[in-house]
């Protein structure tokens, strides 16, 4: 609740406030909407869970929550990376910053942190779909990671693993 009120809050003020309309609070305002989406992709499994005691999860969910977390994760890892950018400029270059950081420019960099996460994600979880498993569907886990959904494959998927390290190594 907290983390949820403190973002919705930032994100209020930097659309309210005409004075923190610069590039760094654009940024950090959608640095806040990733981490509500985060919380809001993550929490309402982890709540169930700890309410039902079930702390299964069918692979068909588990991909969905694998797929959304990992459209967050590498978002947040793109955004960040524009951001230390930004922060770059104004450190080394602070004469050239208005003209090499621009409202169009940032926008242009948030964009294509967002459209490199949903890419780059989608490239892994296409791969994870075409897993043959075998015996149990289910994992006991209340969070969706990688590891857990290769672990429950009948073959070794090599292809798939080498695919996650280079996409990791890009983020």
């Amino acid at each position: 609740m907290v983390t949820m009120a403190g973002n919705i809050l930032i994100v209020v003020l930097d659309v309210a406030d005409q004075r923190l309309h610069t590039p760094m609070y654009f940024l950090l305002g959608n640095l806040s909407c990733l981490e509500i989406c985060y919380t809001s992709s993550i929490l309402p499994w982890v709540l169930a869970s700890l309410l039902t005691g079930d702390r299964t999860i069918s692979v068909s969910g588990c991909m969905t929550q694998f797929y959304c977390f990992g459209i967050l994760a590498a978002t947040e890892y793109y955004l960040l990376a524009v951001m230390s950018y930004d922060w770059y400029l104004v450190i080394c270059n602070p004469l050239c910053y208005a003209t090499l950081m621009n409202g169009s420019v940032c926008f242009q960099l948030a964009a294509c942190s967002w459209t490199s996460g949903f890419l780059s994600s989608t490239t892994v979880i296409i791969l994870m779909t075409k897993i043959k498993f075998c015996g149990s569907n289910e994992i006991d886990y209340f969070f969706c990671d990688s590891t857990p959904i290769i672990r429950l494959s009948s073959t070794v998927p090599q292809f798939l693993e080498l695919t996650i390290f280079m996409v990791s190594c890009v983020r």
